[in-house]
Parts: structure tokens; sequence; C-alpha cells
């Protein structure tokens, strides 16, 4: 491990005391193998004038809820030294009575709750601390020998600290190993969390960060001399099994989930190591992790369904052990060992699920190093069970937003480029799904990136481009629950007698044959899904079709009977197949202000009277659609399929 030290980057966060805390948690932060969302946290002691001009002493800690890698000022909470220390000088204190004290001593009430070990970064007498949960540390004390290892690679340059919780508890378990002692005449430089992390501290912001980099150096040196090395191995990849992983667990967590796979080289080579099952269960790499990761991954057999109702059970039967009046959290898994394929992560979100996939990756890669480097073994599951279920950290995940409609779902919407499509798109994301475009319009990448997804360039008429774009969908989220087949043109207006042959045959390929061929491609997933719902994008011109334009009312009329028909096969599998029928939807690329004006001449109205003229004199327009079929794609149509819903404000052709 290098130090990311630069004196010219250094120097745009200023020379002051808390401008240099910022910088160098930043540098913590940008290591994955220090800490990973969220994890460590940092401290300054400063003195300012505090509103009435007088000397305060602050300890300013990082808030709760802040990054290091992204940390701003705003994120150190500053908290009096001398209320951490009359704190830290009680015989008990409630969880709760801790974060409310250190709130009120805060000399801003605006910022983030400090974080829990503020207490603990007060009582140490430097003006810098700074603690991670690095994985070297993790696996070379996440031993039996861990006390040993420590003392042999540091000798007395540290403290070793034996596991107890995080907070109120752990900052009197240090207060009282370092009472009466002069830790600068001591040398010592740090502190060994044993199965939970490492601490340094100087006064100067530089020393204690690389002292930090050392540190964990030594410890990763140590571990190589050991011989400690990942394995590798090729992936096996089965896409339709990935899917059905997917929805088992979402079953089992009552919700959607994003499945991320990590099918490289080194997570199949971890998931293919003989006895994974038992050593890669047996806890996390430090305690912090549960709050997402649960205690332990499931291990997929060739039995999925089986093997996440083990891993249920199992869960069940360590709840029943250590709980007392806690409520048991959902049963699910958050990651999986399998096998073969690699580490499968899951989660709410994209997000989520790319934290958990963090995780687990810095999971796989450090438990392999601990166990070939003497035995893997973590905290006990009762402190495992204390942090996971521990009132703190549990209001950290209910302060999260409401759930929406369809978050954690993966959504297919064809030729959404612009119009209909684009606001379908962008409906089923503002509602939470994932959602992945596919168009021939070479710029779908970037406009998908607007609404926080994926576009990707295909020709929906050839068969292999569409087989790659629907396999990439489940290979990136883990599934498909809901798809918009929407791609369709409107040839030029010709009467049959005039029109052109390549006219009528392209606009049946497109508008009718290549929603077969997604059809055809895309069902064996959806029967994978959770609430699958399919949804085509017909028109009002099936029912009510007008001269010149044959081959456009022909298509989707024939599209229409293909709607019908896939209701009819997939009912049985509980996937719902509707149809919507738009009318007069103005504000598309179609739809230039000199061709809205040529149409409203020729009916002999204004162009806001045209584009009003239903019945119930509405505007129709691409929202109002993508709307719609984000309602379909809901709950609130679960027990519909085989539906026609016309969205034209009242048709009288059609009524």
């Amino acid at each position: 491990m290098q130090s990311l030290w630069n004196d010219q980057e250094a120097a745009t966060f200023g020379t002051d005391l808390l401008g240099q805390r910022v910088y160098t948690s930043r540098l913590l932060g940008r290591n994955p193998a220090l800490v990973l969302h969220g994890g460590g946290n940092t401290s300054v002691k400063v003195t300012e004038k505090d509103f009435f001009g007088d000397d305060v002493n602050l300890c300013y800690v990082k808030g709760s809820g802040w990054d290091l890698a992204t940390i701003e000022r705003a994120g150190f909470s500053p908290v009096r030294m001398e209320a951490l220390i009359k704190m830290s000088k009680l015989t008990t204190m409630s969880d709760e009575d801790m974060v409310l004290q250190q709130r009120a001593a805060m000399t801003n009430p605006n910022a983030p709750a400090a974080s829990i070990e503020a207490i603990l970064h007060a009582i140490l007498p430097f003006k810098f601390v700074d603690h991670s949960h690095a994985n070297a540390i993790s696996a070379l004390t996440c031993n039996a020998d861990g006390d040993a290892r420590v003392k042999e690679l540091y000798g007395n340059r540290v403290i070793i600290v034996p596991y107890v919780m995080p907070g109120f508890i752990l900052a009197k378990t240090i207060a009282d190993l370092i009472a009466g002692r002069d830790l600068r005449k001591e040398g010592i430089q740090g502190m060994v969390l044993l199965k939970h992390g490492l601490f340094t501290f100087d006064d100067d912001a530089r020393k204690s960060y690389e002292r930090h980099v050392e540190m964990v150096t030594m410890a990763e040196d140590y571990l190589a001399k050991k011989g400690a090395k990942a394995a590798t191995a090729g992936a096996t990849e089965n896409l339709i099994t990935l899917a059905k992983l997917r929805q088992t667990v979402s079953k089992r967590r009552g919700f959607p989930q994003i499945a991320r796979l990590n099918a490289s080289p080194e997570a199949v080579g971890y998931a293919n190591l003989a006895k994974v099952a038992e050593f890669g269960t047996r806890g996390p790499l430090t305690p912090d992790h549960s709050i997402r990761t649960k205690r332990a991954p499931a291990f997929i057999g060739e039995d999925l369904d089986a093997s996440v109702q083990q891993y249920a059970d199992d869960y069940a039967a360590y709840f029943t052990r250590h709980a007392g009046n806690q409520t048991m959290l959902d049963a699910a898994p958050r990651f999986a060992i399998w096998p073969n394929h690699g580490v499968v992560s899951f989660g709410d979100t994209l997000k989520d699920a790319k934290i958990v996939a963090d995780i687990a990756e810095s999971t796989a890669a450090t438990v392999q190093l601990g166990e070939s480097a003497g035995g893997w073994e973590p905290l006990p599951e009762k402190d495992i069970f204390e942090i996971e279920y521990w009132e703190l950290e549990q209001a950290k995940l209910r302060k999260g937003p409401a759930r929406k409609v369809h978050q954690g779902k993966v959504a297919l919407v064809t030729g959404c480029a612009a119009g209909i499509g684009f606001a379908i798109a962008e409906s089923l994301a503002e509602q939470g799904a994932q959602v992945v475009g596919l168009d021939i319009d070479k710029d779908i990448p970037e406009i998908m990136k607007k609404i926080g997804g994926i576009g990707i360039v295909v020709n929906l008429t050839e068969d292999k481009p569409v087989q790659d774009a629907i396999d990439f969908a489940v290979r990136e989220f883990g599934g498909i629950d809901i798809v918009v087949s929407n791609a369709g043109i409107f040839p030029k207006n010709d009467h049959l007698d005039a029109m052109a042959q390549t006219d009528w045959d392209r606009t049946i390929m497109i508008n009718l044959t290549s929603h077969q061929k997604l059809m055809n491609k895309v069902i064996p997933f959806v029967k994978q899904g959770i609430d699958a719902s399919i949804i085509f994008v017909g028109s009002r011109n099936f029912k009510a079709p007008g001269p010149g334009a044959s081959a456009y009312s022909c298509s989707k009329a024939a599209l229409t009977q293909l709607c019908r028909v896939a209701a009819l096969e997939l009912a049985p599998n509980k996937i719902r197949v509707n149809i919507v029928h738009p009318d007069a939807v103005f504000d598309t690329k179609l739809w230039t202000p000199e061709a809205l004006q040529k149409s409203a001449t020729r009916y002999g109205m204004s162009v806001e009277e045209y584009k009003t003229k239903n019945l119930m004199k509405v505007e129709i327009k691409s929202k109002d659609i993508g709307n719609m079929v984000s309602a379909m794609a809901s709950p609130l149509f679960s027990k519909v399929t085989g539906a026609q819903i016309p969205v034209d404000g009242g048709n009288d052709r059609v009524i």
C-alpha cells in the first residue's frame, strides 16, 4: 500500500487543521482496502472562538452518514471536548443518552450527528486520529493467534484492544487501557482493535495518515510471507439460473432485488475453493459490515430453492439463539457464494447492490487470505448479532426514502430514444425501475443516462443483437421483470394501389415481427421475473384505421392479436400481458410545428383545437402514456391481463 499524499493537492484543502483533516480523510476513503461505503472514522482537535468570542476546545469528528472518500468540512461534527471527556468518566451510559448528549454538546446544531466513536476520539491525546477497517488488519487479527501476531508485527508501537462493542463500551475500555499513561513517551503510535480495525494518531495530519498506510502495509507483507494468495478460475455462465436465483432471493426478501454477479477469475476461484462453504460463511471482516450484509453469505448448491431455504432456516435459528425482545429481520441473504459462477450480491436498488458487491469482493479476498495464512476466525456470532440488531445502526437504515413502486425491478424498453418510448422509460425510472433501453438511434446510450438507465444501440429486427442486449440486462442486473415493446414506425401515407411493397414489408417487420422476435427471446427470462409484466404499445388505428395507413393499421391490429395470444400463453406463469393504445400524441419528433399546422388546417381548426379534438377536449402527451404504462406494470394492475387500454381522451370512432 502506498501513501497517496500530494503536496499540491493538500494545499487546495487549506493549511488549517480541519482542512488537513478533510484531505487525509479522503486519502483513507479512496482506498477500498481501508474503508468501504461509510466505514471508518476520523477526527481533529482544535480550539475555536464560539459565538460569544470565547475559546472552546472542539473535537471535529466524522458525522454519521458521510463517506470518507467524499467528505467535506460540513461532514465533520464539532463537539465540545469538555462534554466528551465528562462522558468518558461516567460508569455507564445508554446509547440513546450518548447520542443525545453528543448532539447537545455540538456548537453547530445543523451539523450531522457525531460518530458513535466521538468519545473514543476525544480521549486519545493527539490532534489527529485515523480509524479504518483495513482488510489486512482483519486478516491478521481474525485468527486464534491474532493477539500474538499483532505483538510480533508491531511490538510496543500499538495498544492491543480485545474486541468489545463499539460506542461507549469501547471508549470506556480504551480509557482504562490508557489511564495514567503517557502515550507519547511510550512511543505509542496506534491501536489494533482485534477483529475490528486499526487506529493511528499524531499531532500532524500527514504523519497520522502515513503511519496508517505503513502499518497496513506491514500486515500485508506479513500475510504475503505466509504464502497467502488469491485463487482464480473461469466462470460458467447460466443467465436463466442467475435470474432464477434472483427471483428466489427476492421472494424471500419480500421485495424485488437487483442482483450483481461478480464472475471475475478471482471471485470464481474463491467460490470454487474447497471448504469455502464452511470458512466463507463464518462471519464478516468487521462487525460494521453485518448491517449491510448480515452475518454471513449464503452458499448456493445445485438446488437454488433449497439453498436459499437453508440460509433462511439457519438465519432464523441464529436469531432465536441470541434474540431478546427484537423482531427478526428478513431472512434473505445479501450476497451468495456460487461455485463455478462467482459471487452474487443483492440490493433494493442498484446503489445498494453495488455497495454489497464491494463489501463481498473485499470479504472474499480477505477471508481467503486469512484462511490460507493460518485460519479465518472472525467474531463469535453473538457479537455480530449485537451489531446487526443494534438500535443505533438499525436507525441509520430506517432513514432511507420510502420505497418506490418499481424499486428493485428491471425494465426493458424498446424504441425509447424519444417521444412515447422515452416517456415510458422515464416514468419507470422515476418509480424506481432500473431501465435498459434498446433503440436503433446511435445516441441511445447518452439519452438513457439522463434517467439513470443504460441504452444499447440495437436493430430490433436482427436476432443476435437482440439476444445480446437481453443477456446484458440479465448479466448486469440479475433478471428482467418489465418488458415494454414499443418500437415502431409510421410510414408515409399511401393508398393500397400506390404503396411500395418495401414500405409494407418494412412496416410489418418493425411494427410486428420485431416484437415477436423480442418475445421469443425475452420470455424465458420474464418467467423468472418478479411481478412480471409485458406491455405492448399499440395505436388507436387498430380499431379506427384511416385511408392511406394500411401498413401501420394492419401492423398495430396484428400486434394487438399478438398481445392477446401472449396473455393466454403466459397467464399460467402469472405474467400479465396488456396493450396500451395511444392516439393524437403530438409532442413527439414526428409532429413538427409545420406538420401540426398542416393537419389542423386540413380539419379547419387551430393548432390548439386540433391537439384537443377528442371527446374530453384534452391534450394527450407522451408523459401521459409513460405514466399509464408505469401504472400497468405496477401492482395496481396485478390482476389484469389481456386488457386493451386507450389513452386518447375519448375517440368517438373507437367508443
